[in-house]
């Protein structure tokens, strides 16, 4: 593949065996490389300028200055620039700090390898993405904060907007399996392990999560289940 067509990744990780791992899994993609790595909030900075990244994987704890206030300072010069946050806290309250920033995503540092390049070509689409494993404990706090909203004004997200408005009835949009796809996406499963508890493969499981975003006019996985829960379509124990 043309190496200009590749998406182009930026690293940033204090820990320098982890910078190593995350780089063998992405330069074993032909279709993304690995171009500069940092280990330090400050070196983004001054990286970024020079070398303009499609993807920036950031530690979310780094030193010198945060990976959530480089992503503001990023974001401030290049409203444009695509961030992937990485971390090993599931408290939700990280995700928002981090997607309040601008980030386009967040993932464990535990993931597997499929997660990550699945995250990657995802924010480089210009789509969002939340680890499986937290999207859970984030839609019940939208829904918490939901409720707050109504009662004093305040929004998660600090969006004037709700992310989606009431949709049609599910049994004329979706059909009984991707009800069922959507229901495990919102239980926090990631697709290989979707296909596992459906008895179906992963690629038709990316074809139903695809469908559902579009029939749902839906950027992300996160938004689509949103609005499912806003909707009733989905039911989180």
């Amino acid at each position: 593949m043309d190496q200009k067509t590749k998406i182009n990744i930026l690293i940033a990780d204090d820990h320098k065996l982890f910078r190593e791992g995350v780089k063998r899994i992405i330069n074993l993609e032909e279709d993304m490389e690995v171009i500069s790595e940092c280990s330090d909030g400050e070196s983004i900075l001054n990286q970024y300028d020079e070398i303009l990244p499609d993807v920036i994987l950031m530690d979310i704890n780094m030193p010198n200055m945060s990976g959530v206030e480089a992503t503001k300072r990023i974001k401030e010069k290049y409203p444009n620039a695509k961030i992937l946050i990485l971390s090993i806290h599931d408290d939700e309250g990280y995700v928002f700090e981090t997607l309040r920033s601008g980030a386009s995503g967040y993932l464990l540092k535990d993931m597997e390898a499929e997660a990550l390049i699945e995250a990657i070509r995802a924010v480089a689409d210009g789509s969002a993405y939340i680890h499986p494993q937290v999207t859970g404990k984030v839609i019940e706090e939208y829904r918490r904060l939901s409720v707050k909203e109504q009662t004093d004004g305040f929004h998660p997200l600090s969006h004037p907007e709700p992310i989606m408005e009431k949709m049609p009835d599910w049994r004329m949009l979706l059909t009984k399996r991707e009800l069922e796809v959507l229901q495990l996406m919102a239980e926090g499963n990631s697709n290989r392990v979707i296909g596992e508890k459906l008895f179906i493969s992963e690629k038709t499981v990316k074809n139903h999560v695809s469908s559902i975003l579009q029939k749902m006019e839906c950027t992300d996985r996160t938004q689509a289940v949103i609005a499912g829960i806003k909707n009733g379509w989905v039911i989180l124990s």
